[in-house]
């Protein structure tokens, strides 16, 4: 049984009016314990609303979400304990910090949860090694922080309420490739170390290429497109059709494949090919 499941998910945006918008239709989705998967599709294609309703934050217009087989919206009293179980970052959750400190931003969810004070201090604490937050700075206004330092305090006041499942929008959009490259092995980390699944919407090839381990295509509202990242980048021309690209090096492969070298076509990641060109040089193969 799936952990987190969607059967013929469908949401209306203004239903009945002049203003009616088919958001997402009949979209059949499903997350296992301990995945790491990935959402991809261009702007409008229904990738927010669609994880909003993961959480029962938007209520569907028809279909069902299940968590670990039931129906998350059966009881006012279950979407809300799912709340807890399903925790989503928004893009640029910077933005919703409020706290005067980044202890009590952090604290926020799991106080929310009824938990002891002791619980709520170790669960800060833990949250922010996992983010690579030091606890310096949890003493301090998360508004002195830089951009990067605050992305990590919205994430770690997600994490402390250890969700089953972590969906996070865009958790890199407007870093500097450092920080990307920090925050995805921070949520790489915490993946690894909890065992929880993960869920991350993303317009960067590179990054689902690099570290999922199943990708979800969104257009126009539906699903186009499942698979591990191989089969799914295997198809370049149809994502091309959505508005979508390839991984950057799956290009510089092929352009190394029209120039004669042996390169196999699926070469999705940096590390893939430059295993390859290793291989290569050590077998005497040039251009």
């Amino acid at each position: 049984m799936a952990l987190l499941e969607t059967r013929k998910l469908t949401h209306i945006y203004s239903p009945n009016t002049p203003f009616e918008h088919v958001a997402i239709r009949d979209i059949d989705f499903s997350a296992e314990k301990g995945e790491f998967l990935g959402i991809i599709g261009r702007t409008g294609s229904g990738k927010s609303t669609f994880i909003q309703h993961l959480n029962g934050l938007l209520t569907p217009t028809s279909g069902t979400v299940l968590f670990s087989g039931e129906d998350i919206h059966a009881t006012k009293e279950r979407t809300r304990a799912i709340r807890f179980k399903v925790g989503l970052v928004f893009q640029y959750p910077e933005y919703q910090l409020f706290e005067e400190t980044v202890f009590r931003d952090i604290a926020f969810g799991p106080k929310n949860m009824g938990l002891s004070e002791a619980e709520i201090g170790e669960r800060v604490r833990e949250a922010a090694g996992f983010v690579g937050l030091p606890e310096a700075v949890l003493d301090k206004s998360p508004f002195e922080l830089s951009g990067g330092q605050k992305r990590r305090v919205a994430i770690a006041g997600v994490i402390a309420m250890l969700p089953e499942v972590l969906i996070l929008d865009e958790p890199t959009a407007g870093l500097d490739p450092r920080g990307r490259d920090e925050i995805i092995a921070n949520i790489r980390q915490y993946q690894r170390s909890t065992g929880a699944t993960v869920i991350m919407v993303t317009h960067s090839m590179e990054d689902v290429a690099r570290i999922v381990d199943r990708l979800y295509v969104f257009d126009r509202g539906s699903i186009a497109m499942s698979g591990t990242p191989a089969q799914v980048f295997s198809h370049s021309e149809e994502l091309k059709s959505m508005g979508l690209t390839v991984p950057k090096v799956t290009m510089v492969a092929a352009r190394l494949r029209a120039l004669g070298l042996n390169i196999p076509p699926d070469i999705y990641t940096t590390e893939q090919l430059k295993q390859v060109l290793c291989a290569m040089k050590g077998g005497g193969q040039s251009a």
